[in-house]
């Protein structure tokens, strides 16, 4: 694997915003990290979800997030021009309609495009590990 990332990369930076909105069911904040046509394959299921579905379901508390252990020093940036690629690892316990409580530990891709000084992230997918 690649060298990690400092943690006080802005990519490494959007990633702890992103678990943080999570975690706080926090609509406002997503809205403005996420890109228009983004796109997120989950974890669980491997079910693509676009934008508004996935705020829906992060505001409505379909899925709830009770836990994102993220781990920074493992994290990964690369860029290319306007776009760039985190990959890192994450523990999550959530809550959803079908699993009451289930934890998952993953590797996880994020794809972020840049608009002048903000990351909006475009794209994720997490592919679960063992623990």
């Amino acid at each position: 694997m690649s060298k990690p990332t400092p943690p006080t990369d802005p990519a490494v930076a959007a990633d702890l915003r992103f678990f943080e909105a999570l975690l706080t069911a926090d609509h406002t904040t997503l809205d403005t990290m996420l890109a228009p046509d983004f796109l997120i394959v989950d974890v669980a299921a491997g079910n693509v979800t676009a934008r508004t579905e996935f705020l829906n379901f992060v505001s409505a508390h379909a899925v709830q997030f009770t836990r994102i252990t993220p781990f920074p020093d493992e994290t990964v940036v690369r860029r290319f021009g306007t776009t760039t690629i985190v990959i890192g690892r994450t523990t999550m316990e959530f809550n959803s309609p079908d699993n009451p409580r289930t934890t998952t530990a993953s590797r996880y891709t994020h794809v972020y495009t840049s608009t002048s000084d903000t990351l909006l992230l475009a794209s994720a997918q997490g592919t679960p590990i063992p623990t």
